[in-house]
């Protein structure tokens, strides 16, 4: 028999200490985390290794190891996905059986299936917040030319995203990468997308989870609506009059309002230069989250970050620093604005939101506040009413202790 083999990005002993001949149902209770699991084809559990949370799939070798190669591509092309940890193979059990190997993923701190999130009410809202990051998702995979093949909100995790959600794809053992997909290979991919969520809406609503008057169908389309909508705004080829070149401009900043960074256009014109057309060439998504990087150094979300510059500016127009540099007004910000929120956070408390969603989510309190009391409620009065009136009532997200989904409440940023 083949000795027990672990091929792992980062070597890790305690890998070894693990019961590999036993099938991973049968591990014991006492050594896994009980974290919200989604639902698989395969048997999945988490445990706790040298204090990180790690997801062990049972799987064919020849699976694990194309889903742990293709999500190490995934990870170096940007795309949201789980990281890659290890794959073990070689297991036999104690009669001398051989069993199936397991991948290693690192577990996603702070993201949730999308069955806990609707655990505690029926919201048709929250599903079209899913399916609005699904279609960025899917969108961004296949202008990289990924194939998903079984596209479904199991095979997904969520993170919030200031008031909306972000996806991050965890299940690619039927993915394919290509130099470019052809349009029958992108519109087969979204079908299936389409076929699939329309089923685990109406296993939710028998499971009483889900608004029983919604149509699943009609989401099931929106998603489809939602993702040609944009990616035609991302790749449609544009015409315009030769003296419109504005409109090069502005579809660039429409580009950027989505999230994407053009980083190169082709640019046609009429062999009698009555006209011009246009066409994005390479589309990179997180626009707002590589420009927030640059200017402060913080790692957010697409939209937090979003919500983040926007307060930067509000605050440079309010300190009347327009003129001066960007990256100044910028660290003044950080030091003034947004490091003073963060630290207020109590220690027991910062396992419940990330940073730049905890910041958001004080914004919109401050909103609110103000706009009940009728004046401008300062910043701090406002981190202390949300830390206790809100933020203690908040399940820890960054690695949730449950194992009943149901435990999850429902919080609408």
């Amino acid at each position: 028999m083949a000795p027990l083999e672990i091929t792992a990005s980062r070597a890790d002993p305690a890998l070894l200490d693990l019961p590999w001949e036993r099938p991973l149902e049968d591990w014991p209770e006492e050594m896994l985390a009980a974290l919200p699991r989604g639902i698989s084809r395969h048997v999945v559990r988490f445990v706790r290794v040298s204090g990180r949370v790690l997801a062990l799939k049972e799987i064919n070798h020849q699976l694990a190891r194309r889903e742990y190669d293709m999500l190490r591509v995934l990870g170096r092309l940007g795309i949201p996905c789980v990281e890659p940890f290890a794959v073990v193979s070689g297991r036999i059990d104690a009669n001398g059986d051989a069993l199936d190997a397991v991948l290693i993923t690192r577990h996603l701190q702070f993201s949730l299936p999308y069955r806990s999130l609707f655990s505690q009410v029926s919201q048709q809202e929250t599903a079209h917040r899913l399916l609005d990051a699904l279609a960025v998702l899917l969108v961004r995979l296949h202008l990289e030319g990924f194939y998903w093949g079984d596209v479904s909100l199991s095979n997904t995790l969520f993170r919030r995203d200031a008031g909306a959600f972000a996806a991050f794809i965890v299940d690619v053992e039927t993915g394919t990468l290509y130099e470019k997909l052809s349009d029958g290979q992108r519109r087969y991919d979204v079908d299936l997308a389409r076929t699939n969520i329309i089923g685990e809406l109406m296993d939710l609503q028998a499971g009483e989870m889900f608004d029983p008057e919604a149509d699943p169908v009609e989401v099931g389309d929106d998603l489809v609506r939602r993702y040609e909508s944009l990616w035609d705004a991302l790749t449609a080829r544009e015409r315009f009059a030769a003296d419109e070149r504005w409109r090069v401009s502005a579809r660039i900043e429409r580009l950027n309002e989505l999230g994407f960074d053009v980083g190169e256009l082709e640019i046609t014109t009429d062999l009698d230069g009555t006209s011009l057309s246009i066409r994005p060439k390479v589309v990179d998504a997180g626009h707002h989250a590589r420009r927030l990087m640059r200017l402060t150094g913080i790692d957010a979300q697409e939209n937090q970050a979003r919500r983040l510059l926007n307060d930067l500016d509000q605050y440079r127009a309010a300190t009347e620093q327009q003129a001066e540099e960007e990256e100044f007004v910028a660290h003044e910000w950080l030091q003034r604005q947004y490091e003073p929120v963060v630290r207020a956070i109590p220690r027991s408390m910062r396992s419940k939101l990330q940073p730049p969603e905890f910041f958001h989510e004080v914004l919109e309190h401050k909103w609110f506040l103000s706009e009940e009391a009728g004046h401008d409620v300062s910043l701090d009065d406002t981190v202390r009413h949300y830390i206790l009136n809100v933020l203690i009532h908040r399940p820890d997200e960054k690695s949730l202790m449950t194992t009943e989904t149901s435990a999850l409440p429902i919080f609408e940023g």
